[in-house]
């Protein structure tokens, strides 16, 4: 392994108290009149050489946390520090040079990747900007990056769409793992790509952690993808983490009703998960106002008294895993 062994077990990512929210209306002067509140208070920690994955259904802000942490959204408060440097606390150098120990493959490579360059060009784009390196260091680069990610040397003249998927996402993380980042944020890297080809990424992605001492950070709506990858889970509810520890432990026995109800779509689980009659069928409570309540209480089929105040993620036990629910912290 590449990585530093002195360094495993260091907090790369840090988040501490992140809201974000965005205009939902605005008035005819132009000012916001309501906002979508997309992620409410969220915490979380990263440990070097480790995979946490944040799980929840569609709209529950995992995509907008990832945004947010990598700097491509802005939030309106809280902290996100990498290394233990504040990201939001430093311009200029310091805020490049922090930014390149983060990288992010996105969903869909076809559009995340430039049509217009050669592959070679896309690999090397992250130390092009960097600056100080020749046309052949570059093309060099490039070829040595190809040949971990299990691309052939001689095809980086083409173009993206000479490739298929599968390759196109190789091609991206190549990119991605160009600048020897710190932290590689993965946002359902797997979920645009043929099912035969979906185990082949992540063997890869596997791979490049065990050689290269990456940690990752990846969004996914698949719990079997995140328990099978990730050492960690964190499961997200209208913007708030619900329950978080070991995801073999949280994907076996949830406490959350919440991530019971998650798990309940996912058969292949021999686990005591709630029937139909246990879920409360509603919508999704309106993240433009946010209940005063348990932010699930309104779905959940165990809401007793002490749900009508917003809950707090505590520690379950002596171990490491969190819930927000006072019912499961007994």
């Amino acid at each position: 392994m590449t990585g530093d062994v002195e360094k495993m077990g260091r907090a790369v990512l840090d988040v501490s108290d992140l809201h974000v929210r965005f205009p939902a209306s605005r008035n005819w002067l132009g000012r916001p009149t309501s906002h979508v509140h997309a992620v409410n208070g969220v915490n979380l920690t990263v440990r070097a050489g480790k995979s946490l994955g944040i799980v929840g259904e569609s709209g529950c802000g995992k995509s907008t946390l990832a945004q947010a942490i990598i700097g491509l959204a802005p939030y309106e408060r809280g902290r996100v520090a990498i290394d233990g440097e504040d990201f939001g606390a430093v311009q200029g150098k310091e805020k490049r040079a922090l930014r390149q120990k983060m990288q992010i493959v996105f969903q869909d490579p076809q559009s995340s990747l430039d049509r217009r360059l050669p592959v070679w060009r896309l690999i090397s784009e992250p130390l092009h900007i960097r600056g100080g390196h020749s046309k052949a260091d570059l093309h060099a680069k490039a070829e040595q990056l190809a040949v971990s990610v299990g691309l052939r040397p001689e095809h980086l003249d083409r173009l993206p769409h000479e490739f298929s998927g599968g390759q196109r996402q190789r091609i991206a993380i190549a990119r991605a793992i160009s600048t020897d980042p710190d932290l590689l944020v993965l946002d359902e890297p797997t979920s645009a790509l043929d099912v035969s080809v979906q185990a082949q990424i992540i063997n890869l992605l596997l791979k490049l952690q065990r050689e290269r001492g990456l940690t990752y950070l990846m969004i996914s709506h698949d719990v079997a993808l995140v328990r099978h990858f990730c050492d960690d889970v964190a499961v997200m509810y209208l913007g708030q983490i619900v329950e978080t520890g070991p995801a073999d432990e949280v994907l076996s026995l949830p406490q959350h009703p919440y991530t019971q109800t998650l798990l309940a779509a996912a058969p292949s689980f021999d686990t005591p998960l709630p029937t139909i009659a246990e879920v409360r069928m509603g919508e999704l409570p309106n993240n433009r106002r946010l209940p005063a309540s348990c932010f699930y209480k309104q779905r959940c089929g165990k809401a007793a008294a002490g749900c009508e105040t917003q809950q707090v993620l505590q520690r379950a036990d002596d171990g490491p895993r969190h819930v927000r629910c006072h019912l499961a912290l007994g």
